[in-house]
């Protein structure tokens, strides 16, 4: 069994001895997975919004002939965007989380290099994370397309795929999401719990403009590891997978 207590206890002695370190590294995941544009967003863009409305009105509406054309183009330049996007969270993203997840599983045992963001992209591992994280996002993806509901709890069945690679970025797509699936079976409302129980860190960090939430991003970060550690080692005491099968050292 594990608690939040025990596991953010565990992430704070982590995070004692290499803090500098978790935050660059969780830097990075935030910038490719656009947390950073979340963060950093301002409102700027409502304010381009309400001039061009004022100005619009001023003119009376006149001048429209060029609305038509613009907005064919604006659509295709969304597509365009979106295309781009699904592709770079694809092809590097993905890898690049995996990698992540695989420098703070190190981190809570011993001093991991930042070189294991790159993890992801060495060896023939490449393909298998390409894929794994692909099925992972697609069967979200739909599942969510049924109901919220029903995709948030997928999301969390499957919140463990990443670092599942991370141990063993050679294991088949189906056993990864089937190890996931098994590791949070009846701790889904746990999971959810230990997310909510970050809400007061990240009002906090959004009072210095958005920025102070990256400050916490390696708690958090730090945190989700010792977690994905209990659930492995209740998960092998239940005999879900087999000594060799993801890596036990811990």
């Amino acid at each position: 069994m594990w608690t939040r207590e025990e596991l953010k206890e565990r992430a704070k002695a982590v995070l004692r001895r290499a803090y500098w370190k978790a935050f660059f590294v969780s830097f990075i995941l935030a910038l490719v997975s656009g947390e950073i544009t979340n963060v950093s967003k301002n409102f700027s863009d409502d304010g381009n919004a309400r001039i061009f409305i004022r100005n619009t009105m001023d003119r009376g509406f006149q001048e429209f002939s060029w609305l038509g054309p613009a907005l064919i183009v604006m659509a295709i330049a969304g597509m365009g965007i979106l295309v781009a996007t699904l592709i770079f969270e694809i092809f590097v993203a993905n890898p690049v989380e995996m990698g992540i997840k695989r420098f703070f599983l190190s981190l809570t045992a011993e001093d991991a290099p930042i070189e294991l963001i790159g993890y992801g992209f060495k060896n023939g591992r490449y393909l298998n994370i390409v894929k794994t994280m692909f099925f992972k996002n697609l069967f979200i993806f739909l599942w969510t397309l049924l109901l919220i509901i029903p995709g948030i709890i997928k999301a969390y069945a499957y919140s463990m795929v990443p670092y599942i690679l991370a141990d063993n970025p050679e294991l088949d797509y189906r056993r990864a999401l089937e190890l996931s699936e098994e590791m949070t079976d009846g701790e889904k409302f746990n999971l959810w719990v230990l997310d909510l129980s970050f809400i007061g860190w990240y009002l906090l960090g959004a009072l210095a403009c958005g920025v102070g939430i990256l400050f916490v991003l390696p708690y958090v970060n730090t945190t989700k590891a010792e977690l994905y550690i209990a659930l492995r080692r209740n998960a092998l005491q239940n005999r879900v997978f087999q000594y060799g099968e993801l890596n036990n050292n811990k």
